[in-house]
């Protein structure tokens, strides 16, 4: 699903105009950005979460020449869906 077509079924699915949905969607994207910059974590009841993780700096290898690769570390962004989520997703399991 594209952005214009997330947009387009929040508008319909809500009854809200294009331009405040698009308004929500984007003040949601940085209001979890902000919150992942400063180490939070933000959970959603019933749907999941989104927190951060960090990975090291570490020696890799480029796997078309086995030379060896310096690998930065960094900060990932993590998505943890909810048992109602994924239960939603895999009903009869």
């Amino acid at each position: 699903m594209t952005k214009a077509e997330l947009i387009a079924a929040i508008e319909q699915e809500s009854g809200v105009n294009k331009a405040d949905a698009e308004s929500a969607i984007g003040a949601f994207f940085n209001i979890v950005t902000r919150s992942a910059k400063a180490g939070d974590k933000i959970t959603w009841q019933g749907f999941g979460s989104f927190s951060t993780s960090k990975s090291e700096a570490r020696t890799g290898r480029n796997p078309q020449t086995g030379e060896a690769v310096s690998i930065k570390a960094s900060t990932r962004m993590k998505f943890t869906a909810s048992s109602a989520l994924k239960a939603s997703l895999n009903p009869g399991r």
